[in-house]
Parts: C-alpha cells; structure tokens; sequence
C-alpha cells in the first residue's frame, strides 16, 4: 500500500511539474490601481492577442498566471482602458516582481531578460517623450525652427546608433526582437537598406537559442525580406539600363540565364507549354526553322517554359535538342515574368530589337517573317 501511495505521489508531483514547466507567474502592486480591472495581452508577431482579466485588490496588488512552455519566452502586457501599464517578457518557470503605476512607469525583479526587456521599453519611452516635445517644439517655434529641427535629428541619430549597439550586444537576447520594430513617429527606426545586415545576424543567432521562436521566425522572415531588397538594389545600381522587363530563369544545367544578356541584334521572346502536344510540336515545325533561317542573320531565341513539371520541359528539350537558351518558370501560370509581360495564354511570343522591346502583337507566322525580314536586313 505505501509503495502504492508513493508511486502516486510520485506521479501526482510530476504532473505538477510538468504543469509548472509551462507557466510563469507575475506578482506585483500596480499604484494607483486598487480595486480595478487590469487587461491581460500577449504579443502575437504583429497584433496583440487579449488574454485574460486579472482584478487587484485595494491596494492595487495582483497575482497572475501565465502560459509560457520551456524555451519559447513570451511577451506580455499589462493594461487598463487600453492604456500599456507594463510589459514582462517571461519564460517558462519565471517568478516576476512587478511594481507599476497607472502612467506606465514600472519596474521588475526576478528575471535578467525580464529586467533587461525592461530597460527596452524604459528607453524606448524616453525617446518618445523626447521626440514628442522636440516635434511640438519645432512646430511651435517657427524663429529657431534650424536649431530646432537639428536637435530633433541628432536625439534620432542617438537613438539610432545607440539601439544598433545594444542588439549586436545583445543578439542572443530574445528581449532584443521588439527593438527592430520601434518607431519614431511614422518612421520605422531601423529604416536603412543596410539595416538588413544586422536583421540578418541577430536572427541567426537567436535561432540557435530559440529555435522554435515564433518572434525569431517572424525576424528571421523580415530579415530574408530586406536581404533580398538589398541584393536588388545592389543589381539594379550596378545594371545597365534596358528597356523591358529582364527575366532570370535556370536553363538544363541550373545555371540563371538572363533575357537581357542574350547577345543579339534580334530576339525572339516566347512564352510556351510543355505540357500542349501542339506547342511542342510548335518548336520542331516553326522556331527551329525560324532559327536556322535568321540566326545567322542575327536572330537568338529565350524560350520560357510555364510549367511546374520541370522534368517534363527538360526531356523535351533535351529530345528536340533545341540550340537556343531554354528555360523553365515552375511558377507556371502564376509566374511574376508572365505577369510583367502581361502572359493571359500560351503560346505568346514578343520581340526585342536592339534592345527594345516592341509594341507589336504578333499574331500569325507570317506577320512574323515579315517583322523579321525587316528588322533583319
């Protein structure tokens, strides 16, 4: 029997422990605030989620659960009438300290990241309020609106660079996510196309911690998002200009074949399926004779598959033995280069000449070799 009684005891205690590996607790006086009704919210990647609804007793102490599972640190936050009165970052087990009043002000113990997520908002709330009175300021005084608006630019650029600072000093901090989502006003803080560099490292490095994080994978998301835009500004700084759309597409081997580096005074654009019998057959009764006929004359060909079936359009090609570049969108119909070219059925087939592509519709094969003939002399 006691062993019985132990065993469940045993079973009973792990249950509890269990239980408590998946929460965390606030304790704490909110000053100001006795007898009222405090609003439970939890960051939800970008909107915040209503928990629960906790009430403090006379002297505005409280005492409040929080679901939070080991290794996936939440943020919450604290609220009266839809005003933020405090906010705890909190991982699974945490025992909080929480002093707060009803103007936002507050303070923690009992957790170094909760401490240090504290300081974030503390900052971040001071050069609010900063840049708050300089903007009324530089409204208001229209005679030192120089001096004005310098002092407002320099409390940015701090504030900027100071904020730069703490998340490479802190990039295995979770605490430090929120802080690439602050603003100054309408302005994104972290605004400059290089800022996806440190996107990019602190959330490789919180990854390693947390790697089930939603917030991470959300950083992580924004942070592919801007590298992609600066290697795209990068490309177009250094591009030389065209006038139509470029397409980069793999070819047989996987290689990125560019439209616009297809050397030729002529090119034949054209939009195909691989999965129609009739524009397969299109290739060997029209575009190979059309290629020895004017190839030499000048004439290349980009040929651009829609189709998702990628093994399909490569033994095609590979059959047919087609000499021109030949690429696949595995996009298909919802391929962004049919969309720039404006692609509502296949086949479709545009010209560039010198590098200009031309408001021609071409609609049979004869119109075809005429154009061809001509720009062709």
């Amino acid at each position: 029997m006691k062993s019985i009684l132990k065993r469940s005891a045993g079973a009973v205690l792990a249950i509890l422990a269990a239980a408590a590996c998946n929460n965390a607790r606030v304790s704490g006086t909110i000053e100001g605030a006795g007898n009222m009704q405090i609003e439970v919210n939890l960051l939800n990647i970008n909107k915040f989620q209503a928990v629960d609804t906790i009430s403090t007793d006379a002297a505005g102490n409280f005492s409040c659960k929080l679901e939070v599972s080991k290794g996936n640190p939440e943020f919450y936050y604290f609220c009266r009438n839809g005003r933020r009165l405090a906010s705890v970052l909190v991982d699974a087990g945490d025992r909080i300290e929480l002093k707060a009043d009803t103007l936002g002000n507050f303070s923690l113990s009992g957790s170094e990241e909760a401490e240090l997520y504290s300081s974030v908002e503390s900052d971040y709330r001071a050069f609010t309020a900063d840049m708050n009175a300089l903007v009324a300021k530089l409204e208001s005084d229209a005679e030192n609106y120089a001096a004005n608006s310098k002092a407002l630019t320099a409390r940015y650029v701090q504030y900027y660079r100071d904020r730069i600072r703490f998340v490479m000093e802190h990039s295995h901090s979770i605490a430090v996510v929120p802080v690439f989502y602050q603003k100054a006003g309408q302005l994104p803080l972290f605004s400059q196309q290089t800022d996806a560099l440190r996107f990019r490292e602190v959330s490789d490095s919180l990854l390693l911690s947390y790697p089930e994080s939603r917030y991470v994978k959300a950083l992580r998301s924004e942070a592919e998002a801007r590298m992609n835009a600066l290697d795209l500004s990068a490309k177009l700084s250094t591009a030389e200009a065209v006038n139509f759309p470029d397409i980069v597409l793999p070819d047989l081997k996987g290689e990125k074949r560019k439209l616009s580096e297809t050397d030729a005074k002529v090119v034949l654009l054209h939009f195909w399926s691989n999965s129609v019998p009739e524009q397969r057959q299109m290739n060997i009764e029209l575009l190979k004779p059309l290629y020895q006929m004017y190839y030499g004359r000048g004439l290349d060909i980009y040929q651009v598959c829609l189709d998702a079936d990628k093994g399909g359009w490569a033994a095609t090609v590979r059959s047919q033995n087609l000499p021109w570049v030949n690429v696949c969108d595995i996009d298909a119909s919802a391929s962004r280069y049919a969309t720039l070219y404006r692609v509502d059925r296949v086949p479709m087939t545009f010209i560039i000449s010198n590098g200009e592509l031309l408001d021609v519709k071409i609609e049979d094969v004869s119109q075809l070799l005429n154009l061809l003939d001509k720009l062709l002399k």
